[in-house]
């Protein structure tokens, strides 16, 4: 991709934009946005893109909202080669992209193989096993649990109970719902002690009766021994065959030749034990105890009509056990399968899963490059390394070592965010992005980046830290940078480190219609003082004028405050008794004493007044093309100030206070045109707002000049119009 082309129509506050970024000379484009055009809008925009959701503007909704984004030959770009990364966003966590810096792509495309064939018998037998128990439970899970006390060993349940279904005769138990007998409300009141005491004392007394039995036995022949033999011997024709029974009586044994005669023998044996006065005034206890609710109800329901199932729960675990080794036995083809399955690939999954720890992967090259460019008060310790790259799970989590000189702790994500400087945490944040830009580098394929102001706010060893990474971004064939920042010394780093480069510069400007985006020139970038003002400031009058300022400065640093050349610089960015004599050639006199290296001229006309420029290229100022100018702004915040004070001067109109003022000019003539009443409210906030405007702006030097670079050329010019006007109506 050589040109990204952009078109957008109310998008988050950006009411119109049209951009054409080049990539032939650099893969890196810079927006230098001050803050209020557009630079959060534009981001969110393409993070919009990115996620492939419509864009909007938030406050004039009725608006209609157009958004293209496309390469030069007119095609959009995949949106999922879109990664935007905003200034600072501490819930922010790498995409899937990340995961993949985890993959040996052999041994994870083997173990995916192997867990393949897994997973689909674990989905048959589970959903069998939840129609057999009757549960909307998780059932791979509840098995894991009952059997090895884990959430996530399916499989290993399975191979541990597996023995136990083999040898099981039947399916007892299979016909019983597990969510009437095993849920929250009914295991809450099983634990109550008073009724673990009833439940005791109606197990006690079954016991005794089934031990005074004559046909059944609490240990091996019990209602239901009992009643799998009668069906037994029905489904294989027994009794057909002419076949009987010779059972133990009390005098002496007792004869069944039949079916039914069996099933009555069962039966009233049955009830001859649930009538025991005593056991059923223990089980109205257990019914009374467990009328707490619909839930507890059904449960008594069910086991009223099963009383020898009352027993089981003196063991619960035990009991849930021996329900799903019965569940287990109904599917137990399945059963097998997914055992031998199990097993014939272990050994494998073992080797692959060593290899995987062993295995050194760029992971942890991030981690230290990471550790090595950036300075933070603690290290990573990954926590499901293994499971991320075999894709059991999707994405890693991180423990963090915290270290404070006094020891070591090992927390959380969320526990360490609590005790980090916003510094750190922005660091933590770069961690997440260097992931996913690690991740994209491998994949060959085109990838944009929307990097919003990640460094803002960092020390300078972070700062140039993530300069050095963008720089290696830069160096990647498939990958294109759309740098976003306000801060303009951060632009002139990336510039001077080679990240973008001459024509790859943009400054962004607001209006009430649009946001237009002005390349900046190199010189306006690195310095446009010695680069660019100084050699033209003989032929040039804007950028002449915009040296004054400048070698102000300078003289201030070297010779101090009390110079002759600096007090007369002075004249011309305040309105003093002198201002209106001030030559061009006296100009030339203290430009070539201050700078060293100029051109061997002089100013075309030695003897015009400095002030008539000012003002003559302030004018001009009103008729430039929209851009950068940064000359121009210089031009008329001097402009702007010099007409503020003749202003306030003239209808002051008292030269022996005014001219006994020493310092801050400009607020001093404020307070006394506002404490004498010379002028309306009008006046006082146009006045007013020359002092918010103009003053760092004249106070510039070749290290800082960025809040001339934020300021709003229109701005400036819709003032100079107003106080320009009110002081040549004064006059």
């Amino acid at each position: 991709m050589q040109t990204l082309q952009i078109e957008l129509r109310n998008c988050h506050g950006v009411r119109e934009l049209d951009a054409e970024l080049p990539f032939d000379r650099k893969r890196a484009v810079a927006i230098y946005a001050p803050n209020g055009t557009m630079k959060s809008s534009f981001a969110r925009t393409f993070l919009d893109f990115s996620r492939d959701e419509e864009s909007a503007d938030h406050v004039f909704t009725d608006r209609e909202t157009i958004r293209k984004i496309a390469d030069e030959n007119g095609d959009q770009p995949d949106p999922s080669s879109v990664s935007v990364f905003l200034a600072y966003d501490e819930h922010y966590v790498a995409d899937e992209f990340a995961s993949t810096l985890l993959v040996n792509a052999p041994l994870r495309a083997e173990f995916e193989s192997i867990n393949k064939g897994l997973m689909k018998l674990e989905a048959a037998l589970t959903k069998e096993l939840k129609k057999t128990a009757r549960t909307k439970q998780d059932v791979a899970t509840l098995v894991s649990q009952i059997f090895t006390k884990q959430d996530d060993n399916f499989f290993g349940a399975l191979a541990r109970v597996s023995y136990e279904v083999e040898q099981l005769e039947g399916t007892p138990l299979a016909d019983l719902p597990y969510d009437t007998i095993f849920n929250a409300s009914v295991e809450r009141v099983l634990l109550d002690p008073a009724l673990r005491d009833s439940l005791s004392d109606y197990v006690t007394r079954l016991n005794e009766l089934l031990d005074s039995s004559v046909f059944f036995s609490r240990s091996s022949f019990t209602y239901y021994n009992a009643e799998t033999l009668s069906k037994s011997l029905v489904s294989q024709g027994f009794f057909k065959a002419k076949h009987s029974l010779l059972l133990t009586g009390d005098d002496s044994p007792r004869e069944v030749a039949s079916e039914k005669a069996l099933t009555a023998l069962i039966a009233e044996e049955k009830q001859r034990i649930s009538d025991d006065e005593e056991l059923t005034k223990r089980l109205n206890a257990l019914e009374k105890a467990l009328n707490a609710n619909q839930a507890t109800r059904d449960f008594f329901k069910l086991v009223s009509d099963r009383p020898e199932l009352l027993a089981e729960f003196q063991n619960i675990e035990l009991f849930k056990q021996k329900l799903w080794v019965a569940y287990l036995k109904a599917s137990e083809e399945l059963v097998a399968e997914a055992v031998a399955s199990h097993k014939s690939s272990e050994g494998r999954r073992k080797a692959i899963l060593k290899q995987a720890v062993a295995e050194r992967t760029r992971w942890e090259e991030v981690i230290d490059l990471f550790n090595a460019r950036f300075s933070v008060p603690f290290t990573l310790v990954p926590r499901n390394r293994e499971k991320v790259m075999l894709a059991q799970e999707p994405f890693l989590e991180l423990d963090f070592d915290f270290k404070d000189g006094g020891g070591a702790s090992r927390v959380d994500r969320e526990h360490l965010l609590r005790v980090l400087s916003t510094g750190e945490k922005k660091a933590l944040y770069i961690l997440n992005i260097l992931f996913e830009v690690e991740a994209r580098r491998g994949t060959g394929e085109l990838a944009i980046f929307v990097i919003d102001d990640i460094a803002d706010s960092f020390d300078y060893k972070n700062k140039y830290a993530i300069i050095y990474y963008l720089q290696e971004m830069e160096q990647e064939e498939n990958f294109r940078l759309l740098i976003l920042t306000h801060n303009f010394d951060f632009l002139r780093t990336i510039y001077g480190r080679g990240v973008v480069g001459w024509g790859h510069c943009f400054m962004a400007e607001k209006s009430p219609e649009r946001v237009k985006l002005s390349k900046m020139a190199g010189n306006t970038i690195k310095n446009p003082f010695t680069l660019d003002f100084k050699k033209k400031i003989f032929i040039d009058g804007m950028k002449r004028i915009a040296c004054i300022p400048f070698v102000r400065n300078l003289i201030e640093y070297s010779r101090g405050t009390e110079d002759d050349d600096y007090l007369k610089l002075t004249s011309l960015l305040h309105h003093k008794t002198d201002t209106a004599s001030i030559t061009q050639a006296e100009l030339d006199t203290i430009f070539k004493n201050a700078l060293a290296g100029l051109p061997e001229q002089s100013w075309a006309d030695p003897s015009e007044p400095v002030i008539d420029m000012i003002y003559r290229e302030a004018d001009a100022c009103l008729e430039a093309d929209e851009g950068v100018n940064f000359a121009n702004k210089i031009v008329l915040s001097m402009a702007i100030r010099l007409r503020s004070e003749s202003y306030m001067l003239g209808r002051i109109n008292d030269p022996a206070t005014t001219d006994a003022i020493a310092k801050n000019q400009n607020w001093e003539l404020f307070k006394l045109f506002d404490q004498r009443g010379v002028g309306n409210a009008g006046e006082l906030a146009h006045l007013r707002s020359v002092l918010l405007m103009t003053p760092e702006n004249l106070h510039i030097n070749s290290f800082m000049y960025e809040p001339i670079i934020d300021m709003s050329d229109g701005s400036l010019r819709d003032l100079y119009t107003t106080i320009s006007g009110l002081d040549k109506a004064a006059v």
